[in-house]
């Protein structure tokens, strides 16, 4: 399928503006869970970790230090890209395989288009632009909201979370997360758009096709996550 996928397009403008919706459909229209999801994965970690610490030796500004860690490193590229292989996978694998079995697909090769790059090509290009921008808005809703959960609770001074924030800060956690986003972007949309795109039968296998896309994209993203980690960090 991906040979197909990376051949030539036939109209580079008709190529631009089919990345241009799927940039909407993949991306935009994902801001507001990721959104959502980050802001109390932010808070839970820093109350949990202002609640682990029952000890003076350990200074209050960790609180910020491990929430900005623990979301850079880990929270934010895995499970916001697990998050969106729910969605975006399900979205891609349904449209696809209600595509196939209604015949459009076919309908798009007779009249000289390649299906494979014009309805697959442009998704993953837009979720590999987008999706790290995606992750880079959660990284910044996640710590802002594990300050709110610590001010609003008084678990934590506003003065030390934002040190903790800044502490022993490197710019290489950032490109590490990122490298995994785009390699998750890329393992989302080729698995879901694989098993839509070979969707044969009904309405019934239009569903199963998406269920299987989604449990083989999180397979493969928390697969791929320890591979990268050894790779990146070792």
């Amino acid at each position: 399928m991906l040979r197909q996928v990376f051949k030539k397009p036939e109209n580079p403008s008709i190529y631009l503006r089919q990345i241009m919706v799927e940039v909407q459909n993949i991306g935009v229209d994902s801001v507001g869970i990721v959104a959502f999801i980050s802001v109390f994965m932010g808070a839970v970690l820093a109350i949990q970790m202002a609640f682990n610490i029952d000890t003076p030796l350990i200074p209050v500004y960790t609180i910020g230090y491990v929430t900005r860690q623990s979301v850079v490193l880990e929270f934010s590229p895995t499970i916001i890209s697990l998050i969106l292989a729910g969605k975006v996978g399900s979205r891609v694998a349904s449209e696809l395989g209600t595509m196939r079995v209604t015949e459009q697909i076919d309908a798009i090769e007779i009249i000289g288009i390649n299906p494979a790059t014009y309805l697959i090509f442009p998704k993953i290009i837009a979720a590999v632009i987008f999706n790290p921008i995606l992750i880079l808005m959660s990284m910044f809703v996640a710590v802002l909201g594990g300050w709110l959960a610590g001010i609003l609770t008084g678990l934590v001074p506003s003065s030390e979370y934002i040190y903790g924030i800044k502490a022993f800060f490197d710019a290489y956690d950032i490109v590490y997360a990122l490298i995994k986003t785009v390699v998750f972007a890329f393992l989302i949309v080729t698995i879901s758009a694989f098993h839509g795109f070979y969707t044969s039968g009904g309405a019934l296998e239009v569903g199963a096709s998406s269920t299987k896309a989604v449990v083989q994209s999180s397979i493969a993203i928390i697969v791929f996550n320890l591979v990268l980690t050894q790779l990146l960090l070792s």
